[in-house]
């Protein structure tokens, strides 16, 4: 922002500066939009979406768990929200790849698992870096007490978030629909 301001300025003076002033400030524009974090007005619902997006798979786990995968491209708000009321149990990063979020081997990519204690039991949700998102920054630690729709943490450039629905929880969304973090419920309740 500041090399952006600057460089404007002395274009004032001579139009040369012009030349960095466009992309710097296209750049700090597209940085604005991207790490963008509005409030929301929390929807109805048992289980809300963590994360803006489309939602890429439905998969249903050994265990009796249903995997709901949404898929975070460049364009979504990337701040991920508390699904649910609970306390955070874990949080593991693991390390990994940085495969396309969309491409189904990203289960590999570098990854920070969530397990949240909640009314329906043990909740997780997986955040998974993309190719270009190189870095997942928790906002909350082991033990804290969040309530629904709280915010969680941020996944930069890209991505993808998985969350797991307990034994006996139908999903209500389907492949290709659009959710909204904090907003679209996620599960028939």
């Amino acid at each position: 922002m500041a090399a952006a301001a600057a460089t404007t300025l002395l274009s004032r003076r001579d139009r040369r500066w012009g030349v960095a002033a466009v992309p710097l400030t296209a750049l700090t524009g597209a940085m604005l939009w991207f790490f963008r974090d509005p409030d929301r007005v929390p929807g109805e619902g048992r289980i809300l979406s963590p994360a803006d997006g489309v939602v890429q798979s439905i998969d249903s786990w050994p265990d009796g768990r249903t995997r709901v995968a949404i898929f975070m491209s460049p364009l979504n708000v990337h701040v991920n929200r508390a699904p649910l009321a609970g306390t955070v149990t874990s949080v593991q990063h693991v390390a990994g790849g940085f495969l396309p979020a969309f491409n189904k081997d990203s289960d590999q990519n570098e990854r920070v698992v969530w397990h949240f204690e909640t009314a329906l039991g043990d909740i997780e949700m997986v955040q998974i870096a993309g190719a270009v998102a190189r870095r997942i920054v928790p906002y909350v630690n082991v033990g804290d007490k969040l309530s629904q729709t709280e915010r969680i943490g941020l996944i930069r450039f890209g991505s993808r978030v998985d969350i797991y629905l307990p034994e006996g929880i139908s999903p209500a969304v389907t492949v290709g629909d659009k959710t909204v973090a904090g907003v679209t419920p996620i599960d028939r309740g």
